[in-house]
Order: C-alpha cells, then structure tokens, then sequence
C-alpha cells in the first residue's frame, strides 16, 4: 500500500501489515512522508487504536530508523521513564544515585508535551548544559561519569523524534500505542538490561484514570517483553502535584534539595522506590526496601549530588550557578474550608500561559516562570492566605493568578479522598495475558 491508503485503512480500523507499517516509519525519518500526513496517521491511531501486534511493529520500525548504542563490560545498563506529571522531576536525582549504586544509565529524554513539562526543558535552565550530545559523546559521558542525560540524538530513533513534536500540537498525546513506541524506541535504542516505568494517572497526568494508567503500564510492559527488555511499571498518582515547584529553573532546584537531604518527601520517596525496583531487577538488592535504603545512603554521604555535579560539567554546565527566578506574586484564598482537589491540569496551563512550556513547536522557554505550591489537598484554608507564589512576569500575571487560584477546590468539610502516590507494581508475571485494548 501507498501512504495514503495505509492511513485510509487505519481510518477504516484495519490491521496493518508489518510492511506497510514499517515503509510508512522508514519514509517519515527519512522525509519521503511529510508532516500531514503522518499527523493523520496520528489521529487515525488515535481514534481506532492498534492491536498488541502492530504497536510491537511500530516500536520495532521506530526502533530500527536509527542506531542502538553498543555497550561493553559488565556493568547493568537501565533506565527510567515517567509518562509526565506536574512538577515531576524525578529522573534528574534518580540518574546520580543510580550511578553511585553502581548502575549506568543513558537517559534519552524528551521535551514537555501537553500541560506536563519536559526533563530536557528542565536541564536547559542550567548554565551550559547541552542536550544535544551525539552517540559519540553520549558513550564517553556514561563511561566517564556513569550517568547522562540527553535528548536523542539525529541517530537514535529519528522517526520518534519528529512525530515526538507533532503529537503534542495534534491532540494526539494520550494515545497508548504511540506513546508505548514513542518511550520503547528510544528505551531500546539505549541498550538497555533493565527499565522501570513511572506510569502516572490523574488529573494532571495524560491517563486521567487508573484503569487507563493500566492499560498504558499493560501494553508497555508487553511490548518491552516481546522486545526482549526486562520491565516494571510502577502506578502512581498525579491527583496533586509532585514535589513543591512546578516550572523547569524551580524543578531543578528541588532536584538539587533532593540530593542534599532537604527534598520534598514525595518527591524522594517516588526516588527511592524507582531506584530500589533497578536494584532488585539487576540483583544488586535483595528486598525492595534493601534497595531504598541502598539508595537513600548516597545522599546521606552526598555522593549523588557530586556524581549530579560531574554529569552537568560533562555536559558543559554549571549546577552551582544561581538560576534566574521571575518576580514572585502570592495567589491567596478568596474563601475558607479545606482544598479537597488540586486541577494539576490547570497549574501546568498556567505555567505555559506564563512562558514556562509551549503552545506550538519550536517556541521558546521560558525558564525563570513557575509555581511554588504553599498547601495540599485536605488542608485548612483561611480567607487571604497563600495557596502558592506564581514566579511570573508582570504581563502575564492576572491571568496566571486566575489559572492558579482556580486550581484549588476549597469546601466547608475535609472530604477530601486520600490516594497513596505509590500504586502496584507491573510486571511480565503479574499482568493480564488476554490483548489489550490499545485505544
């Protein structure tokens, strides 16, 4: 089939063939497909979903549109993604203490999509800090320091970094089979032993049920088994959000509080547990609470943030200079009662509105913006008091305090619903064998 009936047949909610599936990947990286159309194959996806089969095709051909890195020695390679959340920062503790239990990680990341921000976006508010390392270099920063953390390069799934950019400005973001071949191309291409998945569900995340976070963490863990690459997924929850600071220059901020024991105790806590569920899969710890422990003592002796420290100089930055914060404003409470829901949602837009994400590809970031949150859900709430400080420029502000101050549901009765931020854990053995719906 040509391009155009290829995606007419997925419109139509046909199975593709492995062929079709993998001449329409081949000609996006290589531009024979244009940006149209390939935005209409996203929304046919989309709408009409994909069998188990054909998402393990397309992260296969999305796979095989660029290099795989080679890895000698004996040293496990891993990895973690999150599905994104508000104020998630996770990965850039994680990397460090990884590497200081005695892990390598090539982290590829990626770049905000939706209301969520990026890790990319957050390490470019560091003086000097490249993200652009090319495969050469990404091997030298990992051999030298243990950890990287990078975009992908030109080389590494080339398909998956321009339809990357293109989900996010057509609606077609929340869709499981791209964003299962979205994360596993690139996972695979690092060359992976072992990669754990924060898959996060709520109002601020790209699954808004758990059920949905199940699909998702189901047909991700499936297809990374197919793929020949050990996997867990961990649920968790994104009803609030993670840690105090949302906006990419305050995120690393707290991901540096984190390292110095002073973080935030969900943010070390999620930390923790990730790092403890590589261990255990690499039989570096026997428990998983012998591998927190194993992790949390490498910030205790401050040996992550000096390994954090290395992987930013080898990369051109400097952790240790001050990064620039917009003017602060205070959003305060028109009404007293308790917060019983925080909309994650709607503080991701307000950072967007203020500079801090983009509304089309390419746009510029902003990383001075942001929300340092002052409360959390069942809370009391008196009239006038701070909900959180918005880091905003003077022109943007009455919107952003708008965004902001309609974020926090405040009623007469401490109602609130408390949901653990730690969910199950997915793995090959404990997953449902029947095929998913991957809609």
């Amino acid at each position: 089939m040509n391009v155009a009936q290829i995606i007419t047949a997925k419109r139509d909610g046909c199975e593709l063939d492995e062929a079709d599936i993998h001449f329409l990947i081949d000609g996006y990286a290589k531009g024979r497909v244009q940006d149209g159309q390939m935005a209409a194959f996203a929304m046919a996806v989309f709408f009409k979903g994909m069998s188990h089969r054909e998402v393990a095709v397309l992260t296969r051909a999305m796979l095989n549109s660029g290099e795989i890195l080679q890895w000698s020695g004996s040293t496990p390679m891993v990895d973690k993604h999150s599905t994104g959340g508000i104020g998630d920062k996770i990965s850039i503790p994680l990397a460090p203490i990884l590497a200081e239990c005695g892990m390598s990680v090539p982290m590829i990341s990626g770049r905000g999509l939706g209301t969520t921000g990026g890790t990319i976006d957050k390490l470019e508010s560091i003086a000097g800090y490249r993200t652009d390392l090319s495969l050469a270099e990404i091997k030298q920063v990992v051999e030298t320091v243990g950890c990287t953390i990078t975009a992908a390069s030109a080389e590494i799934a080339p398909a998956d970094k321009r339809l990357y950019a293109l989900r996010d400005v057509t609606g077609t973001v929340p869709s499981v089979p791209l964003i299962t071949a979205s994360i596993l191309s690139k996972k695979l291409a690092e060359g992976l032993d072992a990669l754990v998945l924060d898959v996060k569900w709520g109002n601020g995340a790209f699954m808004k049920t758990l059920p949905a976070a199940e699909t998702l963490a189901t047909s991700l863990v499936r297809t990374a088994q197919e793929l020949d690459l050990e996997t867990r997924a961990i649920l968790t929850d994104m009803n609030r959000p993670l840690g105090k600071m949302i906006g990419n220059g305050l995120e690393i901020d707290e991901s540096v509080d984190v390292l110095r024991g002073q973080g935030p105790d969900d943010v070390v806590l999620l930390t923790l547990r990730l790092a403890a569920e590589l261990l255990v899969m690499c039989h570096l710890a026997n428990s998983i609470e012998a591998g927190m422990k194993q992790a949390e003592k490498t910030i205790a002796n401050g040996r992550a943030l000096l390994r954090l420290e290395q992987m930013v100089a080898a990369h051109g930055g400097d952790l240790t200079a001050e990064r620039e914060r917009a003017a602060v404003y205070e959003v305060a409470a028109l009404h007293a009662g308790f917060i019983s829901q925080i909309d994650c949602d709607r503080l991701g837009l307000a950072v967007i509105q203020m500079g801090g994400g983009r509304k089309a590809v390419g746009e510029t970031i902003d990383p001075s913006v942001g929300i340092e949150m002052l409360t959390d859900v069942g809370c009391r709430i008196e009239v006038g008091q701070s909900l959180a400080k918005v880091y905003c420029h003077r022109q943007n502000i009455q919107e952003a305090n708008r965004l902001v101050s309609g974020a926090f549901t405040i009623t007469a009765d401490p109602s609130a619903e408390t949901i653990d931020l730690i969910g199950k854990t997915l793995t090959i053995d404990n997953i449902g064998k029947e095929e998913p719906a991957c809609g």
